[in-house]
């Protein structure tokens, strides 16, 4: 599957929709690569990986790479909070199921068709993505790939001392639910003890 850049339109978006703000109020918007972000040493009190953000990175030079530039970018006693997607190796592969259907703003429809496939072997989740547009006669697909690798919540925790982070918590819900086998998401949220190693 060739992948497609969204970042252009939804930094776009986010730009006009920022418009709407006074001045004042408009937070910066910046793209940037995880594992090397653009800010200098110590400028932020936290730090959020949301939603499998993390999962994204597949090696583990990367994910290391990440934290210590999370590390880097916080102040003394800073926090990163993690939100990460813990069933995702037990997904059942599919393919080309329909998993979403509805209007568009503006009139039209959309339709996104999705395969999951699974490399057990790597820990690598896969999902072909293809969004069918469909507007006054007129179809447009959009397709590109994802690939996400659950890392262990030890392997994790361990990752994060080695930065030089402390956990603080864990929960298994968004709701502060305890972190158990069948939670559906792991939050984990850590301290800055000391400078990046």
């Amino acid at each position: 599957m060739t992948g497609i850049d969204l970042s252009a339109p939804m930094l776009a978006r986010a730009r006009t929709r920022l418009r709407r703000l006074p001045a004042a109020s408009r937070p910066a918007i910046l793209r940037g690569d995880i594992r090397h972000l653009p800010f200098r040493r110590a400028s932020f009190d936290v730090v959020l990986a949301t939603y499998g953000m993390l999962q994204s990175l597949l090696s583990d030079a990367d994910l290391d790479a990440a934290l210590a530039e999370a590390n880097r970018v916080l102040r003394r006693g800073g926090l990163i909070a993690i939100d990460l997607v813990p069933d995702l190796p037990a997904w059942s592969e599919y393919h080309r199921q329909v998993r979403l259907s509805g209007p568009m703003a503006g009139g039209g429809t959309v339709t996104l068709v999705e395969t999951a496939r699974q490399d057990r072997r790597r820990g690598v989740t896969m999902f072909d993505e293809e969004f069918v547009e469909r507007r006054a006669g007129r179809t447009r697909t959009r397709r590109f790939s994802l690939a996400f690798r659950t890392v262990p919540l030890p392997a994790l925790t361990a990752r994060l001392d080695r930065v030089g982070f402390r956990v603080l918590s864990t929960a298994g819900s968004y709701d502060g639910g305890r972190l158990d086998v069948a939670s559906t998401v792991w939050l984990v949220l850590a301290g800055k003890r000391r400078a990046a190693c």
